[in-house]
């Protein structure tokens, strides 16, 4: 355990971001749950209905660092990818 003021405050501080990144990577994969199941049953207008939100969120946490860069860019493309071929 830290023995210093200011690493006990680094450790009460990465505990406080853990907990915040935790309950962000939970939100984002519910949406990208959420957006997968309305493309797996084929409800296009459900799955367009929620592409803005998601795309936002995912957008959000990449810039937040929760997930890398790249992996945004990937949920994005995939999402993309199945609603227009859903749509043709």
């Amino acid at each position: 355990m830290a023995n210093h003021e200011s690493a006990l405050k680094a450790h009460k501080q990465s505990l406080a971001n853990r907990e915040r990144n935790r309950q962000a990577r939970t939100r984002l994969r519910s949406a990208l749950k959420t957006i997968r199941k309305a493309l797996t049953a084929g409800d296009a207008s459900a799955a367009k209905a929620g592409l803005n939100e998601t795309v936002s969120l995912i957008d959000k946490m990449a810039k937040k660092g929760v997930i890398h860069d790249n992996a945004a860019s990937r949920y994005k493309s995939r999402i993309a990818k199945r609603l227009n071929g859903l749509a043709a």
